[in-house]
C-alpha cells in the first residue's frame, strides 16, 4: 500500500464550481500543505496548476472532527464570513477569490493567499531563535499596513474586525505585503462605529478582550483598536498578552499557583487592561511606538484613537523619516 492509500480521505478532487461559474477543483485535504487552523476550521495552501501560470489560492475549509458534531453552525460562518470577504477590496486585507460547495455538500471559502506566514508565526521563530523584539521599522510598517486595513473596514465598510491578534495578520516575504485576514467574526458598524446590532456578540479572542468586551459594555470600533495595540506588544516582547504574568519560578512558594504554573485568578484581573512592557531594553527608537501602544491599550475606549488618527500620524511620521534620511550632495 502507498502512502497515497493510507489517508482517509479519498485521493480523488471535488469538482466545485465558483459563483461565475468557473470549475475549481479542490484537492482533497491530505494533498494540500496545511497553512493553520481556527475555530472549527483549517486553512491551506493550494497551488494552481494550468496552461497558463496561476497565483496560489488560502482554501479555508471546515474540519472535518468539527463537521460531526456542529456542521451547521460552522457551515453558517462559513458562509458569512464568504459573504463579507466578497464586498471588501482592500491591498491590506486578503481577498475573496471563491465559494463553493464541494460534492459532497461540503463548503470551501477560496482567498488570497496572503503570504507565507503569519506574523504570530514570526513571533514565535523569532522567540525559539532567542532574539529580541523586531526592528522598530518593521514594525512601524506593520502598524501602519494594518492600521490602514482597519481604517478602510471602520469607514469605508463599517465592520469591526472582532479578532484581531498577530495569527489574524498574514505576511509576505520580508514584510513586502502585509494583510489582516479572517473576518468570520465581523460585527456591522453603525454611523457612530458602535456595533449596530446588540444581539451580535463580540467573539475576540480571550487575551486581546478589551475591558468593554469583557464586561458586556458597549463594542464600538476602539475594540479593535485595544487589540491592534496588544499586536504591536506581542512584537515588542514576542509574548501572549497577559500569560508573562502567570507563569512562576521553581521556588515560587505562592499556594495560588497551581500545578501546570499559572495562577487563574491574576490571569483573568489582568484580562483587559495593559501588559507591562519593559521600555528601558528595547531603547529610545522605540519610543514612538510605546506611545502608540499605550494610547491604543487604554481601558477607557473613548481616549483610544481610531484607526484614521493612527493612519494620520504613522504617516506623518514616515514623511519625516523619509526627508530626514535624505542624502544632500554638495558639488
Amino acid at each position: 500500500m502507498d502512502a497515497a492509500s493510507a489517508f482517509k480521505t479519498p485521493c480523488k478532487q471535488n469538482r466545485m464550481r465558483s459563483p461565475v461559474g468557473t470549475p475549481i477543483a479542490i484537492p482533497a485535504s491530505p494533498f494540500m500543505q496545511k497553512l493553520g487552523c481556527g475555530t472549527g476550521v483549517n486553512v491551506y495552501l493550494m497551488k494552481r496548476v494550468g496552461k497558463q501560470t496561476h497565483s496560489p489560492w488560502a482554501i479555508k475549509k471546515i474540519n472535518s472532527r468539527c463537521a460531526k458534531t456542529n456542521l451547521n453552525v460552522y457551515q453558517k460562518r462559513l458562509s458569512e464570513e464568504a459573504k463579507i470577504l466578497k464586498g471588501l477590496h482592500h491591498p491590506n486585507i486578503v481577498g475573496f477569490r471563491a465559494f463553493a460547495t464541494a460534492n459532497d455538500g461540503s463548503k470551501c471559502l477560496a482567498m488570497e493567499y496572503g503570504g507565507e506566514q503569519s506574523l504570530n508565526d514570526l513571533i514565535e521563530k523569532r522567540q525559539e531563535e532567542g532574539r529580541g523584539a523586531f526592528p522598530v521599522k518593521t514594525i512601524e510598517k506593520v502598524a501602519l499596513h494594518v492600521a490602514h486595513g482597519l481604517q478602510y473596514l471602520h469607514n469605508e465598510k463599517k465592520l469591526l474586525h472582532g479578532d484581531m491578534k498577530s495569527c489574524n495578520v498574514v505576511i509576505k516575504g520580508d514584510f513586502e505585503a502585509i494583510k489582516i485576514c479572517d473576518v468570520g467574526v465581523s460585527l456591522h458598524l453603525d454611523e457612530n462605529l458602535k456595533v449596530s446590532d446588540p444581539k451580535e456578540n463580540y467573539i475576540g479572542t480571550e487575551p486581546w478582550k478589551p475591558k468593554e468586551a469583557l464586561e458586556d459594555g458597549i463594542i464600538t470600533d476602539k475594540a479593535d483598536i485595544f487589540a491592534y495595540g496588544l499586536t504591536l506588544w506581542e512584537m515588542m516582547t514576542l509574548s501572549v498578552p497577559h500569560l508573562e504574568l502567570l507563569e512562576s519560578s521553581e521556588d515560587d512558594e505562592d499556594d495560588s499557583f497551581d500545578e501546570a504554573g499559572f495562577d487563574e485568578d491574576a490571569y483573568y484581573e489582568s484580562l483587559g487592561t495593559r501588559p507591562p512592557l519593559d521600555t528601558e531594553s528595547l531603547g529610545a527608537s522605540y519610543q514612538r511606538m510605546v506611545e502608540l501602544f499605550c494610547l491604543c491599550t487604554n481601558e477607557d475606549p473613548r481616549k483610544r484613537p481610531s484607526a484614521a488618527q493612527i493612519v494620520q500620524v504613522l504617516e506623518s511620521y514616515q514623511k519625516v523619516d523619509d526627508k530626514n534620511s535624505e542624502v544632500i550632495i554638495i558639488d
